[in-house]
């Protein structure tokens, strides 16, 4: 693929010219798919058989760790919610519920959290589930020297306290009004004590939870088995034996796993093939609109990317309306802000839109008339490949040449956030993405853009600083009253879409397919998957 990119751009950007010919919409496509769906009817097939009980979930990249506090991917993440249960979570629609809590409560002050605990709960290896293992965990991810990669979310606690057996108790070091939304992010699931003694930096591959399926085992090259907790602290679950979940890059042999029946529920589906396949073989196909914002992060550390005519050069220079259409074949909505508008505290912007010769004035402002050479990096899969290959044939029309580099999420994972100190960060340019999955502002901006999240730190990948964004980060977190968070975040958000640390793209549809027997499975704004309840409809 990638040796012929000329004639692999030439397809792009002929495609796009033909769909934008035909009418196709850059809106959001939720109601074209719901049409699609109504015209084909695929609830009305007829049910196909299913042998077994147990279910096969195909994704598209390889995992990389079952450790949630050392984890920084949403795909990981969602294998890790069949296992691991955190003590508050959220829905279907990203609303915060209680689990392994009972209760929960926040002072005044925003600076102290009480949970109270279910009690009668063990971990799968018989650990008792209390106040004292809760502190365990929170002590593990809130303590610097563990250097564990969601420390960030965690680093404003001072003291953590088992109050007694059931009462556990955080008290952080400066008022945080979006605490409760981090204890129900991923990052805050409970692992067992015993566990984390026995297996130390191990039990990432070794996790071991309160929730309805154990850990069986992971063939690093193939899959990860999970299998039926018998002993489920919640009545009727779970309902399945089993779940493989099998890594499957490549778009098209993930659809055809589907197909043939080999796996049962896939995610994401290719959207160049969710028509084609919706309503057939017994397939569903479901899209609806996410918080995951897709862009492209510029070093602004390093020559051009330093210089802001440049970086807004970049977003003169990609069609966002064709980049949606043909890497997405329309299942999403163009960025208009650095978050998406389903994140609290959104504030829309003037998109910059498609002006090639702006992009070339600028570019010349800047002492780059002729262009310049540079590399971006992204994802080993389809999805990737073909959003890297169209901004590269977009940038080459106004002088960049853009070299494409796709790798292994476990190889990107380390070339990107690894690097001790920002001058030895070798990235230029990264296409990537990000879903806010505490469902606040706070999560969207601060740990990608503000200038203490560079890392191995957290996940500011562009290196981007601003005084004046950093001074509005804390008066944001500084007050539980809505609206100064609100004048605080909208802010921020003009400050920065200016600054263009990003090329802003798109904020994606969730898109997966399933057999129509299979009940249970489904996708959550952030991207994530819940498979805890599966069913299989007999």
């Amino acid at each position: 693929m990638l040796k012929n990119r000329n004639l692999a751009a030439f397809l792009t950007i002929l495609m796009a010219l033909i769909l934008m010919l035909a009418g196709c919409s850059g809106k959001s496509s939720t109601e074209e798919g719901q049409k699609s769906k109504t015209k084909k009817n695929p609830e009305a097939q007829p049910i196909v058989k299913k042998e077994g009980n147990s279910i096969t979930i195909g994704i598209k990249d390889n995992l990389i760790s079952m450790d949630p506090q050392d984890t920084n991917d949403t795909l990981s993440g969602s294998i890790q919610s069949t296992m691991l249960e955190g003590l508050v979570g959220f829905d279907k629609d990203m609303k915060m519920i209680p689990v392994l809590a009972e209760s929960y409560e926040a002072s005044d002050d925003a600076k102290v959290f009480t949970f109270k605990l279910k009690q009668g709960v063990k971990f799968h290896d018989g650990t008792p589930f209390n106040a004292e293992a809760v502190k365990v965990n929170i002590d593990r991810v809130a303590n610097p020297d563990n250097k564990l990669k969601r420390y960030s979310m965690f680093e404003l606690v001072e003291k953590t306290e088992a109050v007694n057996e059931y009462t556990f108790r955080v008290t952080l070091k400066e008022p945080f009004g979006a605490m409760l939304n981090n204890f129900a992010h991923p990052a805050a699931r409970m692992m067992s004590p015993a566990a984390i003694e026995k297996y130390g930096k191990d039990v990432a591959t070794h996790p071991v939870g309160t929730g309805p399926f154990k850990f069986m085992e992971w063939d690093q090259s193939d899959h990860l088995t999970v299998e039926k907790n018998p002993d489920y602290w919640q009545k009727g679950l779970p309902k399945v034996d089993g779940i493989k979940f099998k890594p499957v890059p490549e778009n098209g042999a993930r659809v055809a796993m589907l197909q043939t029946g080999e796996a049962d529920f896939i995610y994401p589906i290719p959207t160049e093939q969710a028509e084609a396949v919706n309503g057939k073989d017994g397939i569903i196909v479901e899209n609806k609109p996410s918080i995951v914002a897709r862009y492209m992060s510029m070093n602004t550390m390093k020559k051009p990317f330093n210089d802001v005519r440049v970086r807004q050069a970049i977003n003169y220079a990609i069609n966002k309306e064709a980049f949606l259409k043909v890497v997405y074949r329309g299942f999403g909505s163009e960025m208009d802000s650095i978050i998406p508008a389903n994140l609290q505290f959104y504030s829309q912007q003037t998109p910059y839109p498609y002006d090639p010769e702006k992009a070339k004035k600028l570019l010349k402002e800047a002492g780059y008339e002729n262009g310049f050479e540079t590399t971006v990096w992204g994802g080993n899969n389809s999805d990737a490949i073909k959003a890297m290959e169209f901004i590269q044939q977009q940038l080459g029309l106004v002088g960049i040449k853009v070299n494409v580099v796709p790798m292994e999420s476990g190889t990107l994972s380390d070339k990107i956030w690894s690097v001790q100190n920002p001058k030895d960060a070798e990235v230029e340019l990264y296409y990537g993405g990000w879903s806010s999955s505490t469902g606040d502002a706070d999560w969207g901006i601060r740990p990608l853009l503000g200038g203490d999240s560079k890392p191995p730190k957290s996940y500011n990948v562009s290196y981007y600083e601003n005084k004046k964004v950093d001074e509005l980060i804390t008066t944001a977190l500084q007050t539980a009253d809505s609206t100064k968070r609100q004048e605080a975040y909208a802010e921020m958000q003009k400050i920065i879409w200016e600054d263009s640390p990003w090329a802003y793209l798109v904020v994606e549809d969730t898109m997966a397919g399933k057999k129509n027997y299979l009940e249970g499975v489904y996708l959550l704004p952030d991207g994530s998957m819940n498979a805890r309840e599966a069913e299989i409809k007999r």
